[in-house]
């Protein structure tokens, strides 16, 4: 039987999963459109310095470089986890704030600078939310899920379909999963988070407008990510529960 704050999380689970389901809308449409105009417009160099940012941060996560591995934490309850990750969330998302204001504040060279600076506090947060869930983060397939759940939060309605039912099949999909990371979609990756985020942290190097920008989009996309990557250790808790009861009938 599950508890009353399982039920909760499952019932707000169910609604999410829809909302990831969702076609993408005639504005989100329009929306994507006028990022591909905007794409052709913006200056090569500033494409090419964040593509870079986002590799190099990447090849991080993959590989340790910068990222302490924190052992796994045994929650006596999904709602005592739940309570500890969105505290971790909140510290991500107000630290995140705060340097997208001072960076903002900077004019062009510290907004520059943002973008590996914001990139690395999101991936820590998500390396400490996967070890409250209970997972190894030193595993190799536990970090391709933490890119997953990255790539959902980021991207595009076409292309987050495709990603979330990585997510909610994930077991069946670890099976397929290459022992060498080469065969991830490094590509389409990184167009689709610089896609995201073009306009946004671009309007962040305007003088003037640049820290309150700053901090307004670092907070709200840190909370974005923190709330997907509940949901998606959620679907696999679900799942593994689905499993635990069927073996024990």
């Amino acid at each position: 039987m599950y508890t009353l704050y399982e039920k909760r999380m499952i019932a707000e689970l169910n609604v999410w999963k829809r909302r990831m389901r969702r076609e993408p809308s005639f504005s989100g449409v329009l929306a994507q459109r006028l990022q591909d105009r905007i794409n052709r417009v913006i200056p090569e160099r500033v494409h090419q310095g964040f593509t870079m940012a986002v590799k190099q941060m990447t090849r991080a996560v993959l590989f340790g470089a910068g990222f302490t591995t924190r052992a796994t934490i045994n929650h006596e309850s999904m709602e005592a986890c739940e309570a500890a990750v969105r505290e971790r969330v909140v510290f991500y998302r107000n630290t995140a704030a705060a340097e997208g204001a001072v960076t903002g504040a900077g004019g062009i060279l510290l907004g520059l600078a943002d973008f590996p600076l914001w990139l690395t506090l999101k991936m820590k947060m998500l390396f400490e939310i996967a070890s409250h869930y209970g997972h190894d983060t030193s595993q190799l397939h536990e970090r391709i899920y933490i890119l997953h759940i990255f790539e959902l939060c980021f991207s595009s309605a076409r292309h987050r379909h495709k990603v979330f039912e990585i997510l909610a099949n994930w077991e069946e999909y670890r099976k397929t999963l290459p022992e060498e990371i080469h065969a991830f979609d490094w590509r389409t990756f990184q167009r689709e988070y610089r896609d995201y985020l073009d306009v946004a942290k671009l309007l962040q190097l305007v003088p003037g407008i640049g820290a309150a920008v700053g901090l307004v989009v670092n907070h709200r996309l840190t909370t974005r990510l923190g709330h997907t990557a509940m949901n998606a250790y959620r679907l696999r808790w679900l799942a593994a529960s689905k499993t635990q009861k069927r073996l024990g009938e």
